[in-house]
């Protein structure tokens, strides 16, 4: 049924529990895997000479974060013995960057975390999730985290 699966990943309880449920699904499929950290290069706005520095000292960090999680992601399929890519990707907006790695590697199924955030905090940070969701045509498994 699916050929080939995507799963963002942040380092977070949530991404851990979506790589597993990936993998469930991608052993009984035997099907690959590809793990994505999304980076948004322009995650603020900032005026003045310290906005470069900032800028420079933000894309450091998000690299560094984005080594880790898609090392640990990459350790815990290939241990569920399922056949694993990854990538670091930088877009905008990290929906975006999940949608355009899903149609560059194929992927005909989405599986990533929700932090299940509610209220003001929801509307202060957004959900990637159900911004996946209100844009793709890819069928998306949602795994909450615990």
């Amino acid at each position: 049924m699916y050929k080939h699966i995507l799963v963002p990943v942040d380092g977070s309880t949530a991404s851990m529990a979506a790589l597993d449920k990936a993998a469930g699904v991608a052993r009984a499929y035997a099907v690959p895997v590809t793990a994505i950290f999304v980076i948004d290069p322009y995650p603020f706005t900032g005026v003045g000479a310290d906005f470069a520095y900032g800028q420079d000292q933000y894309l450091n960090a998000a690299r560094a974060e984005a080594g880790a999680a898609i090392e640990a992601a990459n350790t815990r399929l290939q241990q569920a013995g399922v056949q694993v890519d990854s990538r670091v990707v930088e877009s905008h907006a990290v929906w975006r960057g999940i949608l355009e790695a899903a149609e560059t590697v194929g992927a005909d199924l989405i599986v990533m975390g929700s932090h299940g955030r509610r209220g003001l905090e929801r509307l202060v940070l957004g959900s990637v999730a159900q911004s996946v969701l209100s844009h793709t045509k890819i069928d998306t498994l949602v795994v909450r985290a615990s």
